[in-house]
């Protein structure tokens, strides 16, 4: 049987999934919509000091938006992994923490078992 806190995370997961999608349907870049931190804070800039001017310049600029995002996407997959392993890593340790208490308690059994 599924438990109820199961259910509802899952029906959270849905509202908070479909609740942007249906709040902003149609509504784009042009409307002022998912635009990014780095333009809204150049223009930022731009309003407080019109002669502002840069001191800083990027080591080396991608050659086109579709290779920028690759490399975007590249990150949060390695970052993924290395976060998929640590959790992973984490929870085997609990695993075999519990199995060594199993162990343990097994054996005190057998020896209270035996004593008997």
């Amino acid at each position: 049987m599924v438990q109820a806190k199961t259910i509802i995370g899952l029906i959270i997961v849905a509202i908070l999934i479909v609740l942007p999608l249906a709040l902003y349907s149609g509504h784009g870049e042009d409307d002022g919509y998912f635009g990014g931190s780095d333009d809204q804070g150049g223009e930022e800039i731009e309003k407080m000091d019109p002669g502002y001017e840069v001191w800083a310049q990027p080591i080396w600029e991608p050659p086109s938006g579709e290779i920028e995002s690759l490399i975007f996407c590249l990150e949060t997959a390695i970052g993924s992994i290395i976060l998929g392993y640590v959790f992973g890593y984490w929870g085997g340790q609990d695993k075999a923490k519990k199995g060594k208490n199993k162990k343990e308690k097994i054996k005190k059994k057998k020896k209270y078992l035996i004593l008997q």
